[in-house]
């Protein structure tokens, strides 16, 4: 019996991408994915074309298929894309979040920063990204959500070099709460202001950690 949650391939998958488990630039095929995740085939078909079509696979030829690298350009368009969308789209869905549930969120992010092993860091990205959706989704726009979470998955794999290099988190539950107590005040400017900041601020941290790392001195950025 697979160790993986078979009901749900892409998760898992990704999970894989995001933790290095499939490092940037490692070649996959159709029988990689199968023997790795416990899939079919046909399932494995269907993630590789959907994780190229998101730009998490690439496809060199047309028998060469690989993790996309991860480089300094791609943190830097990865951050500065989150920058434009994120605040303009979060300052729209303003009081239409739902706070109990952002709440109870963070609740499990200030409970899983305890901890920085693989498992609890893991779960607490995933959990990061869920919080920043549930900011975005109420505006309606599901298209601009697909290509938000999309981000959100690259930026899992960011924060990823940063956990493990620097053994902490590139944000905290504080700054969290200081966002949720700025989207309940519905004043668009406010909350332009404040995730812009918020965002900026996690980009230094993360690019100071990458130059301070001389592992990171080469094309792909593996932990």
């Amino acid at each position: 019996m697979s160790k993986h949650d078979t009901s749900d391939p892409y998760g898992m998958i990704m999970d894989a991408i995001v933790t290095q488990a499939l490092p940037p630039s490692q070649k996959v095929s159709e029988n990689v994915l199968s023997e790795t995740f416990g899939i079919s085939r046909a399932i494995a078909r269907n993630m590789m074309e959907r994780l190229v079509a998101q730009h998490f696979l690439v496809t060199l030829s047309q028998r060469v298929t690989q993790v996309a690298p991860l480089t300094l350009l791609e943190i830097r368009q990865n951050f500065m894309l989150r920058r434009m969308l994120l605040p303009e789209v979060i300052s729209l869905a303003g009081a239409k979040v739902d706070f109990d549930h952002i709440v109870e969120l963070n609740s499990k992010i200030a409970d899983l920063m305890q901890s920085t092993d693989n498992d609890a860091a893991l779960e607490l990205l995933k959990t990061n990204k869920e919080l920043n959706l549930a900011l975005c989704e109420p505006v309606g726009y599901p298209l601009m959500v697909d290509w938000i979470r999309q981000l959100e998955d690259t930026a899992m794999r960011i924060y990823w070099l940063y956990v493990k290099t620097k053994q902490s988190y590139p944000y905290s539950s504080d700054q969290q709460n200081i966002i949720i107590d700025v989207v309940r005040s519905d004043d668009s400017k406010r909350i332009q202001t404040c995730i812009t900041d918020m965002i900026a601020q996690t980009e230094e941290r993360v690019l100071n950690a990458i130059f301070q790392n001389k592992q990171f001195y080469t094309q792909d950025l593996i932990v």
